[in-house]
């Protein structure tokens, strides 16, 4: 099984995550759900878009590589490597949104706060926890096209933030 659709998929929900991020602190109205909405699919887009050099840097790698099922097998392996620290911590970020949904007020407020806050700063963290993986799991090329994928996440909700709601303070 190739890892690249489920990376593909965390990817892109990331960016609509990032797009949110970028959003959320720049306007106070409490109704909120389309500017909300905007900035998720804003998010998707840009990381779209980013996510495609990653994906032309594998292309690179295995339109050049002197035996390209080699390094389609590396890049397969470190792939795996890759998603395995990134499983886990979605998986956090997911059971921390799901007690933020589903707990009554104060409770789903606190599952934020001690959630979603600081597994937010361990973003850039779990990313580079994944590019190890990648790196320990199949060498060099996967760790190029594993970084090269983390930068393109890690820029989405600066770019966006930039260009939408850089004027907002």
């Amino acid at each position: 099984m190739t890892p690249a659709i489920p990376l593909v998929l965390l990817g892109l929900v990331d960016a609509a995550f990032s797009g949110f991020r970028a959003y959320a602190g720049s306007d106070a109205r409490i109704r909120r759900q389309r500017a909300t909405a905007r900035a998720a699919l804003r998010g998707l887009a840009v990381g779209a878009l980013l996510l495609l050099a990653p994906t032309l840097t594998a292309a690179l790698l295995l339109l050049t590589a002197r035996d390209p099922a080699r390094t389609y097998n590396t890049l397969t392996a470190g792939g795996i490597g890759y998603l395995l620290p990134l499983t886990v911590y979605a998986s956090a970020v997911l059971l921390s949104l799901a007690a933020y949904l589903t707990l009554p007020f104060r409770a789903g407020t606190l599952a934020m706060v001690i959630g979603l806050g600081p597994l937010t700063l361990l973003r850039p963290l779990a990313v580079a926890a994944a590019c190890l993986g990648a790196a320990l799991n199949g060498g060099g090329p996967a760790l190029l096209v594993g970084a090269t994928a983390g930068a393109a996440v890690l820029c989405v909700e600066p770019a966006v933030h930039r260009h939408w709601y850089h004027h907002v303070r």
